[in-house]
């Protein structure tokens, strides 16, 4: 879409190999799709809200512990810290939902994120209500208009998804 793309990766997901995939394949395929170094470090996101380096900040996947994190003012990790970061200088921060406790622990999260200034959500629903009555899961394929929208402060519509 013609968008230049800063990777951000929690400590996490940049330094353990997991059921999706190896940390390293990640990060070599976040350099190829976008050409820049995955930001993995407190001190590499720190500067990107005081120095301009970004207008947003997409945070995909935002599972329950990032949630958590943002909703308590933690900054702990590259994404927290990133996204405190910009939202210092007014940037919105575009947050995709993907927790299997949605409605569960991290509800209380969710909704104080709602209420507060800058931050944006990617619609979301629930993902397979049999099996995972409480998880739930942005629809990536509205990344684009609701990043859009949060460029001009507004929250793409409907949020909640049948």
């Amino acid at each position: 879409l013609g968008w230049e793309v800063l990777p951000v990766m929690s400590f996490c997901a940049a330094g353990m190999d997991t059921r999706f995939g190896r940390a390293a394949d990640w990060k070599l395929e976040l350099y190829r799709q976008t050409g820049h170094e995955v930001i993995e470090t407190l001190q590499g996101a720190e500067p990107l809200g005081p120095k301009r380096l970004a207008d947003a900040m997409v945070i995909a996947p935002c599972t329950g512990t990032t949630l958590a994190k943002l909703a308590l003012g933690l900054s702990n990790t590259p994404v927290t810290l990133g996204a405190k970061s910009l939202l210092r200088v007014h940037r919105p921060i575009v947050v995709a939902v993907s927790t299997n406790d949605g409605l569960g622990a991290s509800a209380p999260h969710i909704a104080a994120l709602m209420a507060r200034k800058d931050f944006f959500f990617v619609p979301f629903a629930q993902d397979d209500f049999l099996k995972k009555p409480t998880s739930l899961k942005a629809d990536l394929t509205l990344l684009p208009e609701t990043l859009e929208q949060a460029m001009h402060g507004r929250q793409y519509e409907p949020v909640l998804l049948s």
